[in-house]
């Protein structure tokens, strides 16, 4: 592990850091389907209140929601919360995690995609959101037999990323940083016939895009990496289903090549869709209209 003296962050980030770290490291400790609900429990009622995730859920809530009554804009804050919470505890837990997915399919037209794809060595591009579990369609592709890599972005709490991200390089293909060598990195995993996963639903450098009504600040990167490639951009969603626990892994038909903007507003479109089918499914604990 590294040095947290070799990380930069300020000192309530150490404290954060130590914090969840303690509560994971306790519950991890815990049968899989104890530590999944409490972890969401925690979030729900204490941490997701005290970091502030609650009030940012509920003010985004209202910026798209804005004639959704008080008491309700708050469930399904706290609903919001409980996801998140479970879904870091999930990837803290991969092995148990990829073990209760054995035998969950993965269903949708884009699997005849992958499978044309995977013929021609034509590399894909999943793109995914904050949304359910985002790794469980990973999860469940990786036992099929693929190899998928992965570009994530770093959290802003560098204490916790230094472990976090762990949760993601621990299995699969090759997961990269952001980043000028991370995304080149990236490219040159997916040359040739490569896999990889990347969310896009953050606040980036790129165009002020409409989300769900409103302006958000969105990366073109994904557009613009699948069409130098000639890769199939392909999104893909793990649903979580009323126990909780189990998902339902979704994988939709490839984004039609066009200018970036375009494939970009597609993929935009296509997640409104999920979120209005699940909307306490969706962290809405980002800022993501900055």
């Amino acid at each position: 592990m590294t040095e947290d003296t070799t990380i930069e962050g300020t000192k309530a980030d150490w404290l954060a850091d130590r914090a969840l770290r303690g509560l994971i490291s306790s519950l991890m400790r815990l049968p899989y389907k104890t530590r999944v609900p409490m972890m969401g429990s925690a979030m729900r009622r204490a941490i997701g209140p005290l970091t502030g995730y609650r009030k940012r859920a509920e003010e985004n809530l209202t910026r798209i929601y804005p004639d959704m009554d008080t008491v309700a804009r708050r469930k399904l804050a706290a609903k919001c919360c409980d996801n998140f919470g479970r879904t870091i505890i999930e990837n803290y837990s991969w092995r148990e995690f990829g073990a209760r997915l054995q035998d969950t399919q993965a269903t949708g037209p884009g699997l005849d995609a992958i499978t044309q794809a995977t013929k021609t060595q034509r590399p894909i591009i999943f793109v995914t959101a904050h949304f359910g579990n985002h790794e469980a369609p990973r999860q469940v592709l990786t036992r099929m037999g693929h190899t998928i890599g992965g570009l994530y972005r770093p959290m802003q709490n560098a204490y916790f990323n230094d472990h976090y991200a762990r949760t993601m390089t621990s299995w699969g293909g090759p997961v990269f940083a952001q980043g000028r060598k991370g995304t080149m990195g990236f490219v040159r995993h997916l040359r040739g016939g490569g896999m990889g996963t990347l969310l896009y639903d953050v606040s980036a450098k790129g165009k002020r895009l409409p989300f769900m009504g409103h302006p958000a600040r969105t990366s073109l990167s994904a557009a613009e990496i699948a069409l130098k490639l000639d890769a199939q951009i392909i999104p893909y969603f793990g649903i979580r289903q009323a126990d909780g626990l189990s998902f339902k892994v979704e994988v939709e038909a490839p984004i039609t090549h066009d200018t970036p903007v375009n494939m970009l507003l597609e993929m935009n479109a296509r997640l409104e869709a999920q979120i209005a089918r699940n909307p306490d499914q969706w962290f809405w604990v980002h800022r993501r209209w900055k």
